[in-house]
């Protein structure tokens, strides 16, 4: 009987979270139906509320804002929004830090998130996975002698939370895989590994950047 409670477990706990999160999702995008004047929304149209139609009105709002932007009159119109939006004390830290790393995170040239690295931490001897973010900037490149990089160490299982670090470029050994990969390692604390993690590795605490890992 135990084993059939524990299969049934590992059959119905993923689809239970899975369910969670997507009605978590859909939820929160179906509150841009509050935008419509209440007259036309779907409880007052068809007499109940209909999930996911808000999800549908956030897509198109997302892509004609997109769509939209990309002409000249577009770019002119969010120019000054952003200049307007500059000139409020408080608005403007706020807009400008998160415009500065949604950039950042989701522009096709940037390389924020793209590599998964294998670095020592919190200690030599110690190793877990981090994403590189870019390199030093401001003044701290100054006070930095030699090659750097930034990393972003994630915490298990909750990846969201994390330290942000900046270590020697040859401390840091650049893994085959991609992120997605890299955050399932994190995020089942190493139980659902990538085929090629399934090699022996040893790892010389002597060494560093290409001379870590010798595969056997």
């Amino acid at each position: 009987m135990r084993k059939y409670f524990i299969t049934g477990l590992l059959i119905l706990v993923p689809l239970a979270i899975t369910l969670w999160v997507l009605n978590l999702i859909i939820g929160t995008m179906d509150q841009s139906l509050l935008l419509l004047p209440e007259n036309w929304r779907p409880a007052a149209v068809f007499g109940f509320n209909i999930p996911g139609l808000g999800t549908i009105l956030t897509l198109l709002i997302v892509f004609l804002t997109g769509l939209a932007t990309r002409n000249f009159i577009g770019k002119q119109v969010v120019q000054a929004w952003e200049l307007l939006l500059n000139r409020i004390p408080v608005v403007r830290s706020i807009y400008s830090s998160v415009k500065q790393v949604s950039d950042t995170l989701f522009s096709s040239s940037g390389n924020a998130f793209r590599k998964a690295v294998l670095v020592q931490y919190p200690r030599q001897g110690a190793w877990t996975i981090a994403f590189v973010t870019g390199v030093p900037g401001g003044d701290v490149r100054n006070h930095l002698v030699g090659d750097f990089v930034s990393i972003y160490v994630p915490t298990t299982p909750n990846p969201t939370s994390g330290f942000f670090l900046m270590v020697p470029k040859g401390d840091v050994i650049e893994l085959d895989m991609n992120v997605d990969e890299a955050l399932k390692y994190i995020v089942s604390m190493g139980v659902v590994s990538p085929e090629y993690f399934e090699k022996t590795s040893i790892i010389d605490p002597a060494k560093t950047g290409s001379d870590v890992l010798e595969t056997h």
